[in-house]
């Protein structure tokens, strides 16, 4: 059972809030929509949009929203107020069913963008827009689960050279449990602090480099 991060009492803020946002975003302000997504994530705002802080979700609008997160990023720039009107852009669409998933789905801004870029859920608005949002989120159900995400392990076995039976011969750890690291059926985040300390030490990077998800720990 998914749980939730935050009371469905803040959702429709939310929805309202994220749809705003990345209308202003990249219809007024004429950011790129992946890169204004890249901005989301790394400002930190998608994490409190994920916990559903108040402050956020209900205290703040999409144009504040946006004028935070610009504002750090472009400190010498000015931005257009926004204008509201009735129509619904494509982008803000995108803004209002990815906010609705995220809360369905309980999965982080950062992981859904790497899977399904926003310029690609915008242009999944022909389609879906008319549709109860059940349809988009079963289908950004299924783009999800089709990515298959490149391991860090993997990426740094590579760059080094090394094929996975090298590692296990110079590391000491077993072939068996590296391809399952790999493939992500084993956790590598929960693997032992003995087996990253060699698998580290054999690829000459920190332990830190090889977990997928080290703020969580």
């Amino acid at each position: 059972m998914t749980i939730r991060a935050y009371n469905e009492l803040y959702l429709n803020d939310a929805v309202n809030n994220l749809a705003n946002a990345f209308d202003y975003a990249i219809n007024v302000c004429g950011q790129e929509p992946n890169w204004f997504a890249k901005l989301f994530v790394q400002s930190g705002m998608a994490t409190q949009f994920e916990r559903g802080n108040p402050a956020i979700v209900s205290g703040k609008s999409g144009e504040e929203i946006v004028r935070s997160i610009l504002g750090n990023v472009y400190p010498n720039e000015s931005f257009p107020v926004f204008t509201f009107t009735e129509e619904r852009t494509p982008e803000y669409w995108a803004g209002w069913a990815l906010a609705q998933y995220q809360w369905e789905s309980a999965k982080r801004f950062k992981d859904i963008f790497a899977r399904v870029p926003l310029s690609e859920i915008i242009a999944m608005y022909p389609t879906f827009h008319e549709m109860d949002i059940s349809r988009f989120n079963e289908s950004m159900e299924r783009r999800y689960s089709e990515v298959v995400m490149e391991t860090k392990l993997r990426k740094i076995r590579e760059s080094r050279q090394l094929s996975q039976a090298e590692l296990s011969k110079l590391s000491g750890v077993a072939l068996r449990s590296i391809q399952l690291y790999e493939q992500k059926v084993n956790d590598i985040d929960k693997a032992q602090a003995q087996t990253l300390y060699k698998l580290a030490r054999t690829l000459g990077c920190n332990v830190e480099d090889l977990l997928e998800n080290p703020e969580t720990l």
